[in-house]
């Protein structure tokens, strides 16, 4: 089994909903080990539009890189997504962060995610569920990286507890 941590992010509709109703998705066909606490950031990019609710589960899967990331389109599509903004507004966003210790740099697949380096509201929750794991392009830790970051605002860990339903 292969270790794969997706990010995902909503700021349309129900954000916290969004973001079950992926991981619940993402459990029907691979194993969900576990998934880190929601976060309400500040969005990145484009900045006037609401605040994103993320998260970052860390999965156990069979499929191959392309194949997942065509099964997280197909459940950004079912969820409502429509892509006709760079950095606007979805209803839900999943990226594969890392892929074991891949590195992929192709057209359609870039793994581990060009910006995960950069972006808090990735690290941060990375961190709080496997906070040793290494960034296979840059050899350091994912809390060494968060370490390196700057800019501490915009990122806030809720209290909300995150639970997968039963398929």
């Amino acid at each position: 089994m292969d270790n794969v941590f997706i990010s995902m992010g909503s700021n349309l509709g129900d954000k916290i909903g969004n973001c079950r109703k992926a991981v619940n998705e993402i459990a029907g066909f691979c194993e969900v080990i576990r998934v880190s606490s929601l976060y309400e950031t500040e969005p990145v990019g484009k900045e006037d539009q609401p605040n994103f609710i993320n998260c970052v589960s860390q999965i156990e899967t069979n499929l191959s890189p392309h194949k997942l990331l065509k099964k997280l389109n197909s459940i950004e599509e079912k969820l409502g997504r429509v892509r006709h903004e760079k950095w606007g507004p979805r209803t839900i966003d999943l990226d594969i962060i890392f892929y074991n210790d891949l590195i992929i740099n192709e057209s359609d697949l870039i793994i581990p995610h060009p910006r995960a380096h950069l972006r808090r509201f990735v690290l941060e929750p990375i961190c709080e569920i496997a906070p040793d794991f290494i960034h296979p392009g840059l050899d350091s830790s994912v809390l060494e990286l968060l370490k390196l970051l700057e800019d501490n605002k915009g990122v806030v860990k809720l209290d909300e507890k995150f639970t997968i339903l039963q398929q």
